[in-house]
């Protein structure tokens, strides 16, 4: 049985563990659910690069985006899709790895790439032109694929042409 103060202290016990998620993102990071993945195709020329992206589709997602995550694979990323094309304005607010954000239209062709952005910065990077994708690498992929503006994107989330 509770003590009159131990039930008294509850709800500040509660409320501080909230605030608590909020001030420190370490707790709030755990409750990142698992996203859909699916593979993703940069065609580049005669080349072809594949990659392993999660799938960022809902406001929650693309607002979490790759926030707090201080790794990645070489040969993965994350693809934030929107409902239609339009002027994207991304940041790197709470995100430790430096990221090729790459801008896409709704035909699948790259539009502009922002490289080598800024970890933690909360400068924001115009698209340039509309984009109804915006795919997230590591820094220096695009530069080291050779992916330009111009080379088109696919993948199963991406509606067909």
């Amino acid at each position: 049985m509770l003590s009159k103060v131990s039930r008294a202290a509850a709800p500040l016990i509660v409320l501080v563990f909230v605030v608590a998620g909020f001030a420190f993102p370490a707790f709030a990071q755990d409750a990142q659910p698992q996203l859909p993945q699916e593979e993703l195709n940069v065609q580049s020329g005669e080349t072809a690069h594949r990659f392993q992206v999660e799938i960022a589709a809902t406001d929650r997602q693309r607002s979490r985006g790759l926030m707090f995550r201080e790794e990645m694979a070489a040969d993965h990323g994350m693809l934030f899709i929107f409902e239609s094309e339009g002027d994207r304005y991304f940041w790197m607010k709470n995100t430790p790895l430096p990221l090729d954000i790459i801008y896409i239209a709704a035909n699948g062709a790259i539009v502009s790439i922002a490289a080598d952005t800024t970890p933690f910065s909360e400068k924001t990077i115009p698209s340039g032109a509309p984009a109804q994708y915006v795919l997230e690498l590591n820094a220096g992929t695009a530069a080291k694929l050779g992916i330009d503006v111009g080379d088109k994107v696919s993948s199963p989330s991406m509606a067909a042409d």
